[in-house]
């Protein structure tokens, strides 16, 4: 089966870095447009990162076609201004300013093509720190999702890019309901995105429970949870979480694993007296789950709708079975090694996203890309000999 393309016609030039803004691109490019990424001459600096960095470009820039430019020149400006010319969307995460600075800002963009989507990914919405630069880890710091991440006193960083990404999917977010408000306007707008207002929006449960209760939400690692059995446990060789979060689940976790005690004392049958009773009921519980390894557990809390899982680490999930059916696309990376990836993780009418992709290498599609454009030989050759553009060779 082909992969949905519901975008499939609209046209995004993207003017990206890192990990924000390439995830929008990425994600439109997955639902079908076409995404022409501008690179600098030499390519995304991006692309040579090494160290927690190194899986960012194959992750994030699959599906784009690729142009290097160079956007202090005024031909390879030009270029740029052509692309945007004929865009649905801009895509941009660069520090306040820096489009700006080269003539390729919201309102000269709107001017040259009114339908223009510009969508902008920042550190922060307007207000004090609009002209900070911010990072991921910069956001999580600021936004209280590293102080609910680690032990109290330990402020820890999530183990992924979530709000470089996050950010980004509310960038898409904007992105489609900007395109479906053109449809009866038939006009563009500016969409902005922000990686310290999306930390406020996922902590904002934490802030929802300091307002209804008075109490601040302790970090995760010491929270109260509400459930008594919402943990993770040790077994004989590897840890299982395991989640009681129903009064009915109770009863079918008694009986599984033959609580008979426990399920016996009736004062335990409703989760809010279970919670308050967790120091008597999970050494119980730890006892039981200790002595079994984990196949063990698993297969005796498979099928019977107790949430549970083991504890995966990301290169496990290469050979995960579940995900062998569709949730990873081919991706043949710079140096023709083939690698299998997460797919966009949405099904449309049935069917998955995702295809095989070939990682561009910078300027693979200069050339192609310029003929689109209209340029006819002669100038596609100047402007490659002038070192205004670059294709790969």
């Amino acid at each position: 089966m082909s992969a949905p393309a519901p975008l499939a016609g609209i046209r995004v030039v993207e003017f990206t870095h890192m990990v924000m803004g390439p995830t929008v691109g990425h994600i439109l490019a997955g639902l079908g447009a076409e995404v022409v990424r501008i690179e600098p001459i030499g390519g995304d600096q991006t692309r040579r990162l090494i160290g927690s960095g190194a899986g960012y470009f194959p992750m994030y820039n699959r599906g784009k076609q690729s142009i290097c430019l160079d956007l202090k020149s005024a031909a390879g400006l030009g270029v740029a201004k052509d692309l945007v010319g004929r865009a649905d969307v801009l895509v941009e995460n660069f520090r306040p300013g820096a489009l700006e600075r080269l003539g390729l800002g919201y309102e000269p963009c709107a001017a040259l093509n009114p339908r223009l989507i510009y969508c902008s990914e920042k550190g922060f919405l307007p207000g004090p720190y609009e002209n900070r630069t911010a990072l991921d880890e910069v956001a999580q710091m600021m936004g209280g999702l590293a102080y609910m991440t680690g032990p109290p006193g330990r402020p820890l960083r999530a183990g992924a890019s979530v709000i470089d990404v996050t950010g980004g999917m509310f960038g898409v977010i904007g992105v489609l309901a900007a395109l479906e408000e053109r449809h009866r306007t038939g006009k563009g707008q500016k969409v902005t995105a922000s990686l310290f207002e999306t930390t406020v929006y996922l902590v904002g449960q934490h802030m929802a429970q300091y307002a209804v209760t008075g109490t601040p939400a302790a970090p995760m690692p010491a929270r109260v949870s509400a459930w008594a059995i919402y943990d993770v446990f040790e077994t004989k060789d590897d840890p299982v979480f395991i989640g009681v979060v129903t009064d009915a689940l109770w009863e079918k976790f008694c009986k599984l694993f033959a609580l008979d005690e426990l399920w016996a004392d009736e004062s335990l049958r409703v989760n809010n007296a279970r919670v308050k009773a967790r120091d008597r009921i999970l050494p119980v519980i730890r006892a039981i789950i200790g002595g079994m390894t984990r196949a063990e557990v698993i297969a005796k809390l498979d099928g019977t709708g107790l949430p549970f899982a083991p504890i995966g680490k990301p290169e496990e999930m290469f050979d995960d079975p579940h995900l062998q059916h569709g949730g990873l696309e081919e991706v043949t990376l710079d140096n023709g090694t083939q690698v299998r990836l997460p797919t966009i993780p949405l099904e449309l009418d049935g069917k998955r996203i995702g295809a095989p992709q070939q990682l561009p290498r910078p300027g693979r599609d200069t050339r192609a890309v310029l003929a689109g454009l209209g340029y006819n030989e002669a100038r596609i050759a100047e402007l490659l000999a002038s070192g205004a553009a670059e294709e790969s060779q």
